[in-house]
């Protein structure tokens, strides 16, 4: 069913707050199963698809701050359990929490799989993300049709995130939401870093003055792969480049989507783990806070995310006990 109405609009903006978040933290499962100075390739590619995804989430709440919704990150249902459909999707694979493996760069790239030329837009159960945000500039496309744009667009402009003053760089800088033109470079901006422009490997940044890179799903298929792409390559040639040297042993075995409870017998390992959820909870704390009229306090959130990764390594470090040889992991639940 196409968007109709601005609630309508909200609900579908705050889905795809959901769906943004809810891919980050398998991606930085993978990345932080990766000991310091291994595989150094692959993490370059897999952080710089989580500091797009961070863009990502930041752009949707400029979105929906600009049709006067409000962005809601700090809250239970928020956090996905994992493993997990994405959010509102056809639910065709499911998601997991695990360490950087094949199995995990599969499921990344048929998260970030592109849409068929010629796709149509599918606002509910969509069979692509590409899909989901064309159906949500329909939306706005027809709702700034019904009500003119100054009505659609009229959310408080001060909570909009724009430019490098609070942003911390990584990925772009957030575009400022006050109209149709800057709601459709915006959702450009994401469908395109995801799955490509206009069905080529790349993300078209250089139209943003930004530097053309990979879209995620190519940047994905060159781990994948082991082999880079070159500029004449296209979605379906494959990687035709060079070699990327690829170890998928250098890494933490990490069991497949922990959870605090699963150690309430091993006090120290518990007691780990629930400060690291304690402490992703803060970061959504924080991140509410920026999406909604706060903007500062993002400044707040690149040191916690850093803490994050330290404290998820540590917990990747510690033997679960059993006997596959794997090793505690980061659970990212909701904790107060």
């Amino acid at each position: 069913m196409p968007i109709t109405d601005r609630v309508d609009l909200w609900r579908h903006l705050q889905w795809a707050l959901e769906l943004e978040h809810a891919t980050i933290p398998p991606y930085l499962c993978a990345l932080y199963s990766i000991p310091d100075g291994a595989n150094t390739a692959a993490v370059s590619l897999i952080r710089a698809v989580v500091m797009e995804e961070m863009l990502h989430m930041t752009l949707v709440a400029n979105l929906l701050n600009s049709v006067g919704g409000e962005p809601k990150v700090d809250h239970p249902k928020f956090v996905p359990k994992y493993p997990t459909y994405l959010p509102h999707s056809q639910r065709a694979f499911l998601v997991s929490l695990l360490p950087f493996s094949p199995e995990a760069l599969d499921t990344f790239l048929r998260i970030e799989r592109p849409a068929k030329p010629g796709a149509r837009p599918q606002a509910n159960r969509y069979h692509t993300i590409g899909q989901f945000y064309e159906a949500i500039a329909d939306g706005l496309e027809r709702l700034t049709r019904r009500y003119g744009e100054k009505k659609l667009f009229s959310g408080k402009r001060r909570f909009q995130i724009a430019g490098s003053r609070y942003y911390y760089g990584g990925g772009g800088e957030p575009i400022g939401v006050t109209d149709l033109a800057s709601a459709r470079r915006a959702i450009a901006e994401i469908a395109e870093q995801g799955e490509g422009l206009d069905h080529t490997i790349f993300d078209g940044d250089e139209r943003f003055g930004q530097v053309d890179e990979l879209a995620h799903y190519f940047r994905f298929n060159e781990i994948r792969s082991g082999r880079r792409y070159v500029g004449s390559d296209s979605p379906a040639s494959g990687p035709t480049g060079a070699e990327l040297p690829i170890d998928w042993s250098a890494r933490y075995p990490m069991r497949a989507n922990p959870r605090a409870s699963q150690y309430r017998r091993q006090p120290e390992v518990h007691r780990l783990m629930v400060e690291f959820n304690r402490r992703y909870t803060a970061l959504l704390g924080t991140l509410h806070g920026a999406f909604n009229g706060k903007p500062q306090q993002l400044l707040e959130a690149a040191p916690q995310m850093y803490e994050l990764k330290y404290r998820a390594q540590a917990l990747m470090a510690i033997p679960t006990g059993r006997a596959d040889g794997s090793t505690v992991g980061p659970s990212f639940e909701y904790a107060r």
